[in-house]
């Protein structure tokens, strides 16, 4: 079997940043890979064209090319003729690509096409209130009515999705996969009490929530540390730096307690997330996320948001605690429970990995999706 995966971000050296599309496109690839599967990556609007060998996979880089008009309809056409040239030597089954901003719309293959619901740009629009671009969702639309097969990364994303763009077909639930060897559990050392917020900073993430969360913290615990990890992004709302709006909100303890470390690679990250007392997530729109994943991977004790997509990763009160962004005292209140008991932070801390090891480690995961394409191809 053979499996082609298109993308514009993936964990690889020579790119650029990436995020949670990017790590979950990396851990699908290499849990097929283990399963006897070859995968083929296609990574698209990239600055130079050329192939290499990673992990067991082959990584096409295609370049990002302009034309004079229509440019955008233009390239996808290349990008279409070029993978379809590669299905074609290279005996490719099937191909698949996540859903956001239609990166497959007005493409069309010479295999099955698979989108995988990482959430769509009407999906987090809706989410958080805003109002999606007429494009947006157009481009979004033709990219799903092209498709041959759906899956989703929750059964929350599935069923808004279908309701967004009134989807009649099947849609297949698979999960995202965490590498449970590279992220694993380190002996909490006697670090000063710090929580850790790690993914961007972006108003949907809920880090304006956190502030107000932790102005309160601090004035219960003074010696607590606040440390976010990633790339500021302009506010929606405000068109100012997220980052500046956070600061604002601070108080003035909590000023001095608060440490912005930008964005990290990933084994810094990791050694953050070690490091960390509690984490703190408290987002508004997410699919299935992987930072949730990763810090339960780490038996790390952990505060998330209780919305939608949630009780599909998290068990309130077992794994870690979930709770509406919007409710700053409780929130709080939450992150000292566990601040001050480091019985109730192992406690949870094995229960969530044991939770991830059942339902999102690797092996698990690689297995659903064997499963799945064999049943298309066959």
């Amino acid at each position: 079997m053979h499996i082609g995966l298109i993308t514009t971000e993936y964990p690889i050296s020579g790119t650029g940043a990436y995020g949670g599309i990017g790590t979950s496109m990396k851990n699908m690839a290499l849990g097929l890979v283990s399963q006897n599967v070859k995968v083929s990556v296609f990574l698209i609007s990239q600055k130079l064209g050329k192939v290499i060998e990673e992990d067991g996979v082959t990584v096409y880089f295609i370049e990002q090319l302009k034309y004079p008009v229509l440019s955008w309809f233009f390239y996808k056409k290349h990008v279409q003729h070029y993978i379809n040239k590669i299905i074609q030597s290279e005996r490719i089954d099937a191909i698949e690509a996540p859903d956001w901003s239609g990166i497959t719309a007005f493409m069309s293959f010479k295999c099955p096409l698979v989108l995988r619901f990482h959430g769509t740009d009407a999906y987090f629009c809706e989410l958080e209130g805003r109002k999606q671009k007429f494009k947006n969702y157009w481009l979004e639309k033709f990219a799903l009515n092209g498709a041959d097969h759906f899956v989703s990364v929750s059964e929350f994303t599935a069923v808004r999705t279908r309701q967004l763009f009134k989807l009649q077909s099947k849609i297949t639930i698979i999960p995202n996969a965490v590498n449970l060897d590279y992220f694993v559990p380190e002996k909490e050392e006697e670090e000063p009490l710090q929580i850790l917020y790690f993914g961007t900073l972006i108003r949907k993430k809920g880090v304006l929530d956190l502030i107000e969360i932790f102005n309160q913290v601090v004035e219960k615990l003074p010696e607590i540390k606040l440390y976010l990890a990633g790339v500021d992004t302009r506010d929606i709302k405000t068109a100012r730096s997220t980052k500046e709006l956070m600061m604002e909100r601070l108080s003035l303890k909590a000023k001095k307690q608060t440490i912005f470390l930008g964005k990290l690679e990933y084994a810094l990250m990791r050694s953050e997330i070690a490091k960390a007392t509690v984490i703190a997530l408290p987002s508004y729109a997410e699919a299935l996320p992987m930072t949730w994943i990763e810090a339960m991977a780490m038996e790390k004790a952990l505060v998330t948001s209780d919305i939608g997509w949630a009780n599909e990763v998290m068990v309130e009160g077992e794994t870690g605690f979930t709770v509406s962004p919007d409710n700053h005292n409780f929130y709080a209140q939450r992150l000292v429970e566990f601040l001050i008991s480091p019985e109730l932070r192992r406690e949870m801390g094995l229960k969530a990995r044991s939770r991830v090891k059942a339902k999102f480690s690797q092996e698990v995961i690689a297995q659903l999706n064997l499963n799945f394409y064999q049943g298309i191809i066959d």
